[in-house]
């Protein structure tokens, strides 16, 4: 049991040595492009040019205002720079010696971000060649050891990010260890360029956004509605089958009820400013559904014989991200997450966790999104941002941790990620491309119930204080769902698709037996399509692959007088001739099962 935990602690060391090795790389990279930058236009002034998960970037102020064109000069600038094979000599200066460089050489911003070093720590800079910055490390010994980078794209930022403050041109890039690593990753984010959930969401009419509704609020358009509506049956047959009860709850709530849950102000600015209505009225946009769902079960006596009490809702929350963090589906304002919340007695924990967990394990292996590990987010000891009893917090910790181990999911632990109210499991979930997601959280609290003075009446005719699971496997439908189009690139599987079958007649005179096709198709509840326009049957065939529908039944004179229908599959192409009841009958059962 204790290999999984071992196997992903190792695979994390070594990715984690790995981004150490590649962050070095690329800080190193950025000092590179500054000195390749100064060395072309030595009149700019610099700011900050640290590393990123992706690559590096460098801020610039320069009334030479960069394009893409200016890429291949700078390139070949840097590429002069590392085969001078420079080192990275690190210095150290006091504070007055530091600020008299910088302004010696007019370079403000530099002279202003030595301020923010605390009095008594080293002031530390790294030269290589003729360029020296203000920098704490670490680098490669050498230009030479950055062998593989790239420049990728031009952005405005804000000098310490503040709309106040001067505006820079910043110059973002990535770095690898070798051309071929390079050469592999410019070739996926191509392929990431593809299947950008926006591009391809306005491809297929599955959602927009609108300036005159409001930044990060999405609208859901007829075909991305019926995807999400799939999802929704799929959980809710789940949730029935499981001894979850449906509720609903409204989209705002007085401000005393996120005061008394710690939601205000735990996480005041990520909300929305509240409402006041009068002096004795305030309400703020629902940030969470927990606080609302602990009011039905508050709103009724409970015996130990009713618990475990599930209360699930597919409920719509506010946060007020930052206007620059969002995107698209996957970081929004409004979002309705598959929710709930169980109330249950302290010996029937480990079993609803699990059960919750296996919900989330089904529901990613469904979708194919069954590449994962599961975090184990604790809080950061001595932090006072958590509420709570310590001793509550020692057990629920614990708990979460044997589920996993006991239930051999590959694990890892990680501090100062829990909630304010208690520890999770988070699926940390890679796409087919690599790139990992934070979807379901699975959430043990001790605190909220304490809050809210919650109870049931036990076996022994006394109170008791229940203990409150928390999860969302999908996370939210947005989130979710921006995820999925570009992981099947918009290519969902049957039982997803928004078009599932499409009848293509090759001329007029097979319109009557595609008629019936079609009736039979609604009969069985499949959404279906006919092409009955006088184009050629490639014309038709371009036409439902562009819309991406997944079957397609082509029917000739052939297929009319045997009663069959030519088969093809959106991307694979002619799957051959199949009687009209067995392609019927394959296509309920693929939908029924939900095959991929």
């Amino acid at each position: 049991m204790e290999g999984a935990k071992t196997e992903v602690q190792r695979k994390t060391l070594e990715e984690r040595r790995e981004m150490d090795g590649l962050s070095r790389i690329r800080h190193s990279c950025a000092h590179v492009l500054a000195t390749a930058v100064l060395r072309i236009w030595p009149e700019a002034k610099l700011d900050i040019g640290p590393p990123t998960d992706e690559g590096f970037y460098y801020d610039f102020d320069l009334e030479h205002r960069f394009t893409p064109d200016d890429f291949e000069q700078i390139e070949a600038e840097m590429k002069k720079v590392v085969k001078e094979n420079q080192t990275f000599e690190m210095s150290e200066m006091t504070r007055e010696e530091a600020k008299a460089h910088y302004a010696k050489l007019e370079q403000p911003f530099k002279l202003e971000r030595i301020d923010d070093i605390p009095e008594g720590e080293t002031i530390t800079f790294f030269q290589n060649g003729e360029f020296t910055d203000l920098c704490a490390g670490p680098h490669v010994p050498r230009t030479g050891n950055v062998k593989a980078f790239k420049l990728l794209r031009l952005a405005a930022a804000y000098y310490r990010g503040n709309e106040k403050n001067p505006q820079l041109q910043r110059i973002y890039g990535t770095a690898f260890k070798n051309k071929t690593q390079l050469n592999e990753w410019l070739e996926m984010r191509e392929e990431a360029a593809k299947r950008d959930h926006r591009k391809i969401g306005r491809e297929q009419g599955l959602f927009t956004l609108s300036p005159l509704v409001g930044q990060g609020l999405v609208l859901w358009m007829p075909k991305g509605g019926i995807v999400r509506m799939e999802l929704q049956n799929f959980m809710q047959s789940e949730l029935t089958q499981r001894g979850y009860n449906p509720v609903f709850t409204p989209h705002i709530g007085s401000i005393e009820l996120y005061k008394k849950s710690g939601h205000f102000p735990f996480y005041k600015e990520s909300q929305y400013p509240t409402i006041q209505v009068d002096e004795n009225e305030e309400y703020l946009l629902k940030p969470m559904n927990c606080p609302h769902h602990i009011q039905i079960y508050a709103a009724q006596k409970h015996s130990y014989r009713e618990l475990p009490i599930r209360l699930a809702e597919f409920g719509t929350v506010y946060r007020y991200e930052q206007s620059g963090e969002l995107s698209g589906m996957t970081r929004v304002r409004g979002l309705t997450q598959d929710d709930a919340h169980l109330f249950c007695m302290q010996e029937q924990v480990e079993t609803e966790i699990r059960d919750t967990v296996e919900l989330t394990l089904k529901t990613l292996k469904t979708l194919g999104l069954d590449d994962f590990r599961v975090q184990v987010s604790l809080r950061e000891p001595g932090s006072d941002k958590y509420s709570g009893n310590p001793a509550h917090w020692d057990a629920a910790e614990a708990t979460l941790a044997r589920v996993a181990t006991d239930m051999n999911i590959p694990h890892e632990t990680v501090t100062g990620e829990a909630a304010f109210y208690g520890p999770k499991l988070d699926f940390m979930v890679k796409d087919c491309l690599g790139r990992e997601w934070q979807l379901g959280t699975v959430q043990l609290d001790y605190n909220l119930p304490e809050r809210f003075g919650l109870e049931f009446v036990g076996a022994d005719n006394a109170p008791h204080q229940p203990v409150m699971i928390h999860r969302a496997p999908f996370g939210s439908f947005e989130r979710f769902m921006g995820i999925l189009i570009e992981h099947f690139a918009g290519n969902f599987p049957l039982w997803l698709a928004p078009e599932q079958v499409r009848v293509l007649p090759i001329t007029e005179h097979q319109n009557e037996y595609a008629g019936q096709i079609l009736d039979r198709l609604k009969t069985a509840g499949i959404r279906c399509g006919a092409d009955f326009s006088g184009n050629k049957i490639g014309g038709k065939i371009r036409d439902a692959e562009i819309n991406k529908v997944h079957t397609m039944l082509v029917l000739g004179k052939k297929e009319q007088e045997s009663g069959s229908v030519a088969l093809r599959i959106h991307g694979q192409g002619d799957q051959g001739v199949k009687p009209l009841e067995a392609a019927l009958t394959d296509i309920q059962t693929a939908i029924t099962e939900r095959s991929l």
